[in-house]
């Protein structure tokens, strides 16, 4: 242990926080890393743009073009990240050879042995989301459509990737999260707002008829607001997905960028962790919407992470991280987000909580915003430094050295 650490230890402990609890704390938990930021969502089923109410900007050179160098990518920013995580796949990410394709609602496990592998090699887990966009038939509306067969189409696309959930997480050993997510709504002033709500409950109802095991596989509903093309209404609304995932026994997902710019997340957390066995997270970083930038170590992410420490909701909340920024390096983003939401655990761990919590219910706000206040300037980069050392990791900007080769010998290359 360094004389930093150990100065910055003592420091904390007059506060009461022990810092050896919250380095192995932080060191146990898995997030999961997006694949999508490495390519610009654009996944490996064709050349075609990416549509649905999703959009990328920006095009700094060394975009992944197919799975080879997708995982390289991957394998670089996993190696600059401390600890062991999990990686989050989309369905259009399945890898055909041989010049084998199957559309959407056919695909298999077998056309994700790769990314099983890959998972097996680093030690990994999996979670996955069905691809509800970039296709020919998710134009208008998918789960939610009054035209039968493409609902059909789309239902059966869900029961695809249920199969594939529970292959994750056979073959990984560890449970995979399934998050379902569309960007099913409209442009203008709907005339049925109730109609599209009702088929997107029975699409759902349908895709976990399918039959899985519920220790191994664990169903998300993702709301959003609205979306690029979906600007007047989206079917699968906050409060449609909240009340579809509670009256399903499944698990509700709070993107934080999905809702209105004055709500924030880290207070819908602890309300619904009152009623609700386990939540998700897609966390990004919104300005002035749904814009999907690279997570900071921002006021935002460490007081969603204040939320779940606060709550003792470590093992009840899955995290995963969910942008896309294609103005800057791809791999770099990975890196940044990831170790802003660890910064935002750490920071949370290392707060007096128990304390603050006594504080409030004497009513002795002053010595609270006090307390609040201090802790703000303790040494947590020095406690940063430590965990990110013990986990095989550079805790200062070095690491940006080895992007800036990896960019010169790699990625300026493609």
């Amino acid at each position: 242990m360094n004389q930093r650490y150990e100065s910055a230890k003592q420091i904390y402990a007059k506060y009461g926080v022990d810092t050896e609890a919250a380095i192995s704390k932080l060191s146990d938990i898995r997030i999961s890393m997006h694949c999508w930021q490495a390519d610009d969502v654009l996944g490996f089923e064709n050349n075609g743009p990416l549509t649905g109410g999703i959009q990328t900007t920006g095009n700094y050179p060394g975009r992944a073009t197919g799975p080879d160098q997708l995982f390289a990518d991957l394998e670089k920013a996993l190696s600059l990240i401390p600890g062991t995580h999990k990686i989050n796949v989309h369905a259009n990410y399945a890898i055909f050879e041989d010049g084998e394709f199957a559309d959407r609602d056919a695909l298999e496990p077998k056309h994700f042995q790769k990314w099983v592998d890959f998972a097996k090699k680093h030690g990994m887990g999996l979670d996955f989301n069905p691809t509800y966009f970039s296709h020919p038939k998710a134009n208008g509306l998918t789960l939610s459509s009054p035209d039968e067969e493409i609902r059909k189409f789309w239902v059966r696309h869900g029961i695809c990737c249920m199969k594939i959930a529970e292959y994750f997480a056979n073959e990984t050993g560890y449970p995979c999260v399934i998050n379902f997510w569309t960007g099913d709504g409209f442009k203008d002033i709907p005339a049925d707002r109730m109609g599209p709500r009702m088929r997107y409950a029975q699409s759902l109802d349908e895709i976990l008829a399918c039959g899985y095991d519920k220790t191994k596989v664990y169903p998300c509903v993702e709301s959003k607001v609205f979306g690029i093309g979906v600007e007047s209404y989206t079917v699968g609304s906050g409060e449609f997905a909240l009340s579809y995932a509670l009256s399903r026994g499944i698990v509700p997902l709070f993107d934080n960028g999905h809702y209105h710019p004055t709500e924030v997340v880290y207070d819908k957390l602890p309300a619904m962790l009152c009623f609700s066995e386990k939540l998700a997270m897609h966390i990004t970083r919104p300005i002035r919407w749904d814009s999907d930038h690279v997570v900071n170590f921002d006021d935002d992410t460490r007081e969603m992470m204040m939320e779940v420490v606060r709550c003792d909701a470590l093992d009840r909340v899955f995290l995963a991280t969910d942008y896309f920024d294609a103005s800057i390096n791809r791999v770099a983003a990975l890196v940044i987000g990831m170790r802003s939401v660890q910064k935002a655990l750490l920071y949370a761990l290392l707060s007096p909580n128990a304390e603050m919590k006594a504080l409030q219910d004497a009513g002795n706000t002053t010595k609270l915003m006090m307390l609040r206040e201090e802790v703000k300037t303790l040494p947590f980069g020095d406690i940063w430094a430590e965990f990110c050392e013990r986990n095989g990791a550079c805790a200062c900007s070095c690491w940006f050295k080895e992007i800036e080769e990896y960019e010169a010998e790699v990625l300026s290359k493609r």
